[in-house]
């Protein structure tokens, strides 16, 4: 999965893949996690959000866990 820096103080990159809907998110401090089940326009949300730490704290986080 190829990963698209962003422009924020909390994000450092984000990667998706559409066959399988899973969204994966690089941060800052070097750790990435694995988001299952992301709608593509979420995916598109967050990589065109003038504010990508705060798009994934209100559309993200804690939405889309991984079994």
């Amino acid at each position: 999965m190829d990963m698209i820096p962003v422009q924020s103080s909390a994000i450092a990159a984000i990667g998706y893949d559409a066959a399988t809907r899973l969204m994966k998110i690089r941060f800052v401090e070097g750790n990435t996690y694995d988001f299952c089940d992301v709608p593509a326009h979420v995916f598109d949300g967050l990589r065109t959000a003038a504010s990508p730490g705060r798009y994934y704290a209100e559309h993200v986080r804690d939405r889309y866990p991984c079994h």
